[in-house]
């Protein structure tokens, strides 16, 4: 049976590395760059930089997973907002 996981390289503050991640991570991590008008080495660059442990595989799972989070976060709060008012739920 084949691994969901596939290593792959890439260069990043010019040093070559390896990191293992399921083709879905790898995509999104891909969409995040072009969203951001970033390359790949870029984005992974500034993960690699900004953690404090664990493996870079499991830093950019992270970065990712995080990046959508706040992305579902915004959509709710806008939902909110532009719903109307008679529409929004109240606390007593």
């Amino acid at each position: 049976m084949k691994s969901p996981v596939v290593k792959r390289s890439i260069v990043i503050a010019g040093h070559k590395t390896s990191v293992s991640l399921e083709d879905q991570f790898w995509d999104a991590l891909k969409e995040i760059a072009a969203n951001r008008r970033s390359t790949l080495s870029e984005i992974v660059a500034s993960i690699d930089s900004g953690r404090n442990q664990g493996n870079l595989s499991s830093a950019i799972r992270l970065y990712v997973l995080a990046h959508y989070r706040g992305q579902a976060s915004s959509r709710d709060t806008m939902d909110v907002v532009d719903r109307p008012t008679s529409a929004r739920s109240t606390v007593a």
